[in-house]
């Protein structure tokens, strides 16, 4: 499948020794991620942020995909860092957070960073997509402006909903077993108005994770919606990060 321009894996060399993984969303696209990669990359860091399966090339891929290819995905980003960095940090939006969960619950990781990550979701029907998908293959998704980050907003304009089964099983194990294992110092970020995770999982993520409570922080963002690194408190979001990171 041809890759969309912009949509590629990144990768930015960085002088300080020491890596950032990025994952990015359900629908989305590396994009989405490159403007925090730039930045943190401007701090001296390299960054890899990997295109996860059936994403930045047509969504009837996407459907074909399922949650374990995601994850292989971000643990083969892990991988490649890990060949030759020593200290590794990582960040995810969305269902990139659930990744970036995994990998600080399974590999050698510094510190992570969750931005909106979806541990409840505001759609009242989610309930009901395992069954819904066999009727509903596609479901429309809302466009929002984000100005001058309008750019690097590559998602797809529909969510296919035969991956959702997966998806739905990777968060019951990130709730269920993954944040609990987690003990580094970690960020949890997340928009109090967006209307695709239910800030509730934020709060659940802080409360459950095994850091100690002077290594975790939970951080409230007041006007942004669900792509907190586009919208617009994404200074704030990508300073509070690069901060967190260099502590």
């Amino acid at each position: 499948m041809q890759i969309m321009e912009g949509a590629e894996t990144f990768l930015l060399e960085g002088n300080n020794g020491k890596a950032v993984l990025l994952l990015h969303g359900y629908t989305g696209t590396t994009a989405e991620m490159r403007p925090l990669g730039e930045y943190l990359h401007g701090l001296g860091y390299t960054v890899l942020c990997p295109r996860l399966p059936g994403h930045g090339t047509s969504v009837e891929e996407l459907k074909e995909t399922v949650a374990s290819q995601w994850v292989a995905a971000a643990k083969l980003g892990y991988a490649i860092l890990a060949k030759k960095y020593q200290e590794i940090y990582v960040a995810g939006l969305s269902m990139g957070g659930l990744l970036a969960i995994v990998i600080a619950a399974t590999e050698k990781v510094e510190k992570a960073a969750f931005l909106a990550t979806p541990i409840f979701l505001q759609d009242k029907r989610a309930p009901f997509l395992p069954i819904l998908r066999f009727f509903i293959h596609y479901l429309p998704k809302h466009k929002r402006s984000y100005h001058e980050m309008d750019k690097y907003c590559q998602a797809y304009d529909r969510m296919p909903t035969k991956p959702l089964t997966s998806l739905f099983a990777l968060i019951k194990t990130c709730k269920k077993e993954l944040i609990q294992k987690i003990t580094i110092p970690c960020l949890v970020l997340q928009s109090k108005i967006e209307h695709t995770v239910n800030p509730k999982s934020a709060q659940y993520i802080y409360e459950c994770l095994a850091t100690a409570k002077e290594k975790k922080e939970l951080v409230w963002l007041e006007k942004s919606g669900h792509i907190l690194t586009l919208d617009c408190e994404h200074k704030q979001v990508f300073q509070k990060i690069g901060d967190f990171f260099g502590q």
